[in-house]
């Protein structure tokens, strides 16, 4: 984050860590890793009260360091709501455990609430892609009257593949049957897509994709594949 320059974390592996396997070192190496000097990190609920650091339990990654971003020009109201609490607030969702590392599971803003249940769509994306016809995918929640949000996909399939909703579950099932993913993040819906939407530096648009997906489900519904 531009607020946080020009470090709030790194990625390191003590001792304990390098005794390790190799998927073991490589778990921690790409994490967020831990907190830099005169940092402190904490994570809160939507009410501001502070979780366990546990590295299962999620919640908003909140910090302090002397060079954070005080406030926003002219913002004074945006500035307070940065600095809720007294913690700058990251907008991320994120874990914690035992030895301070950060785990970032999603952003908030991303993450997808359905049936009571927090689903990263960062997560649900890795898993997708490991599809031998997905050459690239974005996974963003959609309005259900049911359970709030549900799960949407939108697949570039690579070039002499095909893929439907139906086999995107079977490829799926085994994660959920290993606890990697609950059975409700399995997309009921997926739209097959040329491109998918990118910010100016690259970065999935989802903004404009969960417009374009209400554009979609009004006029082109046969873009949609229903489990």
């Amino acid at each position: 984050m531009s607020e946080t320059g020009p470090l709030v974390s790194c990625a390191h592996l003590n001792d304990e860590l390098m005794a390790g396997t190799e998927d073991e070192r490589t778990t921690y190496r790409i994490k967020a890793g831990v907190p830099g000097p005169l940092v402190e990190a904490a994570i809160v609920d939507g009410d501001g009260n502070f979780l366990p650091a546990d590295g299962e339990t999620q919640g908003e990654l909140v910090l302090r360091a002397p060079w954070l971003t005080e406030g926003y020009f002219n913002e004074p109201q945006k500035g307070a709501e940065l600095w809720a609490g007294g913690w700058l607030h990251t907008g991320d969702v994120a874990t914690l455990d035992g030895m301070g590392v950060i785990d970032i599971r999603d952003r908030i803003k991303d993450v997808i609430k359905t049936g009571g249940e927090w689903i990263s769509s960062l997560d649900l994306e890795d898993l997708i892609s490991r599809h031998a016809a997905v050459r690239e995918v974005a996974v963003v929640g959609i309005a259900d009257p049911q359970w709030g949000e549900r799960p949407f996909a939108l697949l570039v399939v690579r070039e002499g593949h095909t893929i439907g909703a139906r086999e995107l579950k079977e490829h799926l099932k085994p994660f959920v049957e290993l606890g990697h993913l609950s059975k409700w993040a399995i997309p009921s819906q997926i739209a097959l897509v040329t491109e998918i939407p990118k910010t100016s530096v690259g970065k999935l648009d989802k903004k404009r994709i969960r417009l374009d997906i209400t554009e979609w489900q009004t006029n082109n519904s046969t873009f949609l594949s229903t489990l």
